[in-house]
């Protein structure tokens, strides 16, 4: 699996990357339209990318990868059996959003973990990248939780962890990977829009301007 397939700008594209890139392509595509079959594509994705950037030195996003199967056998029950106060059985989950507080807590948080992951890479592994690393890890550990309860807010940490994503991979030449994350930023906006519109949808229209369901 760690063979090269083919090389991009003088670096080498394996076989595992290019597994992991249509798996995780499909799970996103799969999250922004709410689908369940999205979950398990996930777990599959990354364990394979996990293996990547371990190879790679990418120790930051190599751990993530656990956190993220564990998060997406978690997202993958509350997306079938989660439900909100007046929810019927036959519903599935419905989005919700944050209040001003929520998010600035949510952000609060992510500059937190970001410091401490940071450091901890800093100080105990042989990471190039720690600080680069650390800022996607910190974010992605917080938008999957809200993705696996359905919080529109973590459409635009994605877009965060996007961001920084493709600058961590181009600068360990991961073209595929970069390119990969490009198009979760574009999938991350879709499912912001999406999202938005589902949760404008179930709203009151009375109260669609001022909607701030809490989780």
């Amino acid at each position: 699996m760690l063979a090269a397939a083919f090389t991009v700008w003088g670096a080498a594209v394996t076989w595992l990357e290019i597994v992991a890139f249509v798996l995780a392509l499909a799970c996103v595509a799969g999250n922004v339209a709410q689908r369940l079959w999205a979950w398990p594509l996930a777990i599959a994705s990354c364990l394979l990318y996990g293996w990547l950037f371990a190879a790679h030195r990418i120790y930051g996003d190599a751990a993530l990868q656990g956190f993220f199967v564990l998060a997406s056998l978690w997202g993958w029950w509350q997306w079938r059996f989660g439900r909100r106060p007046g929810q019927g059985a036959d519903e599935g989950l419905r989005v919700t959003t944050l209040d001003a507080r929520g998010r600035l807590i949510l952000l609060g948080a992510w500059a937190l973990l970001w410091l401490i992951l940071g450091g901890l890479l800093d100080a105990f592994t042989d990471s190039d990248v720690p600080w680069l690393d650390a800022l996607p890890t910190a974010g992605s550990l917080l938008g999957q939780m809200l993705l696996a309860r359905k919080v529109l807010e973590n459409w635009w940490v994605w877009i965060g962890v996007d961001v920084a994503s493709i600058a961590l991979f181009a600068h360990k030449q991961l073209w595929l990977s970069a390119l990969l994350y490009a198009i979760f930023l574009g999938l991350a906006t879709l499912g912001l829009l999406r999202w938005r519109a589902d949760l404008t949808a179930a709203v009151d229209p009375a109260r669609r301007d001022r909607a701030t369901i809490s989780p």
